[in-house]
């Protein structure tokens, strides 16, 4: 009962994309409905952290949410998009890579930053966004490839894990998009092998994830692969993914002038561990 219970605790630390369209495997089931004094705090905040973003030389960032315990694995954000501040669809909404629950495969997706933020409305402490703003030519380069459906289209995979290995083509999480994303725009790849072979040359660094006895997952959660990870990684209990962490740590070294912010609505939490 223990490692069934483990099982489903990692899926839902890593999936951090998943779209509630449909039931599938019980990760998939329908949002509930929204009590006005949350959808009040949810959209208040969202105002909060636009006003942070309008006041910014940047017309680009990561953006991270918090929106699930993950104690776990000594790690606080577990999914991380673009924003722009002209997206068509609004002033700094996001793109990303969910998952389609009724098609059972990967897509890109827009989405207005309030309804982002409301992805972290399983954390019932406080609302918790990390913000890594990129200026200058490097957030330029970046806006130009998350506005190019093409060019963000030859780094999707159609396959998901929840725990995609990062130097795999066979699986891809909705951070690892956003990791091959960077490797478009800054080192002009063209399709996945060539995403992550700038990303090794770059010295990229996936999330260790001491995962213990949740190696064993897969057995009860679709969202959960070994297939794509190294013989040796998996002996020794490790899985290597992409989380926000990582996506941060490599703009904040590949992009002038980037730097990162992190807010929460009980006040500015900028520093705070992890």
């Amino acid at each position: 009962m223990k490692l069934r219970s483990g099982a489903a605790l990692l899926a839902l630390l890593l999936v951090g994309g998943l779209a509630r369209a449909s039931s599938f495997a019980g990760f998939c089931d329908a949002a509930s409905p929204v009590d006005p004094a949350t959808l009040d705090r949810e959209l208040r905040f969202a105002a909060r952290v636009q006003q942070l973003l309008d006041a910014s030389d940047a017309d680009i960032a990561l953006v991270a949410r918090a929106g699930l315990k993950l104690d776990l694995i000594g790690q606080r954000y577990s999914h991380a998009a673009i924003a722009q501040r002209d997206a068509p669809l609004g002033p700094w909404a996001v793109r990303q890579l969910y998952f389609a629950c009724d098609a059972k495969r990967s897509r890109l997706f827009d989405q207005g930053l309030a309804g982002f933020i409301a992805g972290a409305r399983a954390d019932s402490e406080r609302l918790r966004v990390s913000i890594v703003l990129v200026p200058g030519a490097a957030g330029r380069a970046l806006a130009a490839a998350t506005r190019d459906d093409t060019r963000g289209l030859s780094v999707l995979a159609p396959a998901y894990s929840a725990n995609a290995y990062a130097f795999s083509t066979r699986f891809e999480n909705c951070n690892q998009w956003v990791a091959e994303l960077m490797a478009v725009a800054w080192g002009d790849a063209r399709d996945r092998d060539a995403a992550q072979a700038w990303l090794r040359a770059e010295h990229y660094e996936p999330i260790a994830v001491h995962a213990g006895l949740l190696m064993f997952a897969g057995w009860f959660s679709p969202w959960i692969h070994d297939a794509d990870h190294p013989q040796a990684d998996l002996a020794a209990g490790v899985y290597r993914v992409s989380l926000p962490p990582s996506l941060e740590a490599f703009a904040l070294a590949h992009a002038p002038g980037a730097r990162r912010i992190e807010i929460c609505e009980d006040g500015d939490c900028a520093g705070a561990a992890p």
